[in-house]
């Protein structure tokens, strides 16, 4: 199953851990870490900051990007590792054998969306039962995401856009890899872009296009906040 996924490409790969195996062996360490220590959060967003500031024209001082401009794109890309290697799961009709949420998931903190990622007992996925529901809940991990992201007033509708663009690339990658689960993936991303936390994040645009109802902000990391749109921005097509 860990090469299935690292075939899928970075955000997809995963490693497998026995979660009772406390404290996690260097060099992994808890992403739990991240509702516990506001500083490894902090840290994190601090580097986007810096990272969206020299990448402007000219390089300017990360204080001239807005907090909450650089909280929102760390967390599209931690929501993106994170639901990735899920959302493949289940889509294969699997699920791992533990439940999934941060405090049992691991990781090795590297600069970037990549960083390597082990899930609990990963290699003894299985399918669920015949009277069981087939699908995967992510929803539990996308709301412990997106609590820790408070207190950078990052707005919960541009944090839940977030996880439903994470899923839409999930999803299109997945595809792509696997044209023959492309059906499925588009029948998965449905279920989860219509629950009740995400229902109303999305809709489809122009072509059948995905398209979220709010923006990651990253437009405004631009000295005048007129940078580049995501494609599945709503603000594509608006802005004059």
């Amino acid at each position: 199953m860990s090469s299935w996924l690292a075939a899928l490409g970075g955000y997809f790969a995963a490693d497998s851990h026995d979660p009772r195996e406390e404290p996690p062996s260097a060099p992994w360490r808890s992403m739990s870490e991240l509702l516990d220590e506001p500083g490894v959060l902090s840290e994190r967003v601090d580097a986007v900051r810096g990272y969206l500031a020299s990448a402007s024209r000219g390089g300017r001082a990360p204080e001239s990007v807005e907090l909450r401009v650089a909280a929102s794109v760390m967390h599209l890309g931690l929501a993106a590792r994170t639901l990735s290697p899920l959302f493949a799961l289940a889509v294969a009709g699997l699920r791992p054998a533990a439940p999934i949420g941060l405090r049992n998931l691991r990781w090795q903190p590297t600069p970037g969306s990549m960083f390597a990622l082990s899930i609990p007992c990963l290699d003894q996925a299985k399918q669920p039962l015949p009277d069981q529901h087939t699908g995967m809940e992510l929803e539990p991990l996308a709301v412990e995401l997106c609590d820790a992201m408070r207190r950078f007033r990052v707005s919960p509708q541009a944090l839940w856009g977030n996880v439903a663009s994470a899923l839409n690339g999930a999803r299109i990658t997945l595809s792509t890899a696997e044209p023959g689960l492309a059906a499925r993936a588009r029948a998965e991303s449905d279920r989860l872009l219509g629950g009740s936390l995400l229902a109303g994040t999305a809709r489809s645009g122009t072509g059948g296009r995905f398209q979220r109802r709010n923006c990651c902000l990253i437009y405004r990391a631009a000295p005048d906040h007129r940078g580049p749109l995501c494609g599945d921005c709503v603000l594509v097509g608006r802005r004059r």
